[in-house]
């Protein structure tokens, strides 16, 4: 929606007349201060908790651990598999309560999955969740499966089944990394809206980033190869796509480099970095390599919440939403 302006605001009405002198021209009145009836915002600001950006983080970890795990598999890391499919299980799980939390009540969740909407990205998610599920339980519970089970058929069945059910995981993984990033940018909130092209590179690189620190942090130098690899490309990624994000959003960027969002989003670069310089480095070193992980986990979650913060303050000013219209439809 395109907010009126209040009647009788000369300043805004009057932003653009200029008079002509000897010296050019000069404006007669100063630029429009953008505000909103009785100082009210002109959107309501998100009602989501912070058990939103918690699952934006949970979801992300899960992907990139599946992957992880999917990859580990088929080179012949005992080690790193293990962490992997049970990393990936309990994120997963996470994930579910969180945004199961957050609706309030379970059925809700139940409910998307009766209609499909390939035009609602909440739709495609849920799907995309639900397809994702299966194939990480049945490849972590063959993980966990006790010694005496392993022997019996139930446990070889389980255990023929669990390569194959990663597997299908990890082709699903990457969307379940991306989709929450395509989810915010289709709200009417500025701070994620304008970002819709740059965001969803944040969230893959960002996801990257805490999967390989998780796994550098609890396997061995030795295995954590690939963990290590991720983990760098990752936290690339993450550093390059925000501050693009910085640059292209114009006026909206205020809202991620000002105020709460801005401090969560500046440790989140430090801790990013330190994790990158670590992974790089640290191949060698168990300590290091372990240090360097948990900064990356650490800078991932924070880069969760700075978005999240970004977006709500977004919705204050109306600023946000009033000069991204007008410079759009000056543009057509």
């Amino acid at each position: 929606m395109t907010p009126r302006e209040p009647r009788g605001d000369a300043r805004a009405r009057g932003s653009g007349r200029r008079k002509r002198g000897g010296s050019g021209e000069e404006l007669m009145v100063p630029r429009a201060e953008f505000r909103s009836y009785y100082g009210r915002p002109v959107l309501k600001p998100p009602v989501w908790e912070w058990k939103v950006p918690a699952y934006l983080f949970t979801g992300g970890l899960a992907a990139g651990t599946s992957l992880l795990a999917a990859g580990a598999d088929l080179t012949g890391r005992p080690a790193l598999r293990r962490v992997g499919r049970t990393g990936s299980l309990a994120a997963l799980l996470a994930s579910v309560y969180l945004l199961v939390a957050d609706l309030g009540r379970p059925e809700r969740f139940h409910h998307m999955l009766r209609v499909a909407k390939p035009t609602s990205p909440m739709s495609v998610g849920t799907w995309i969740l639900s397809a994702f599920g299966p194939g990480v339980g049945v490849a972590a519970a063959a993980e966990v499966l006790p010694a005496g089970l392993r022997r019996a058929l139930p446990g070889r069945l389980l255990r023929a089944a669990a390569r194959p059910a990663g597997l299908a995981s990890a082709v699903i993984a990457p969307a379940v990394a991306s989709y929450t990033a395509v989810l915010l940018s289709q709200t009417a909130v500025p701070a994620w809206h304008e970002a819709h092209g740059p965001l969803p590179f944040v969230f893959t690189g960002s996801a990257a980033a805490s999967s390989g620190g998780f796994a550098m942090v609890l396997v061995p130098v030795e295995e954590a190869g690939p963990a290590r690899a991720l983990a760098a490309f990752g936290a690339a990624t993450e550093l390059v796509a925000s501050k693009v994000l910085e640059k292209r959003l114009g006026l909206t960027a205020e809202a991620y480099t000002t105020g709460k969002a801005h401090r969560l989003r500046k440790w989140s670069e430090r801790l990013t970095a330190v994790g990158l310089l670590g992974a790089v480095l640290g191949h060698r070193s168990r300590a290091v390599s372990a240090t360097a992980g948990a900064a990356l986990f650490a800078g991932s979650a924070l880069q969760r919440f700075g978005v999240f913060e970004a977006g709500v303050e977004s919705t204050k000013d109306p600023k946000y939403v009033v000069v991204p219209q007008r410079e759009r439809a000056n543009r057509r």
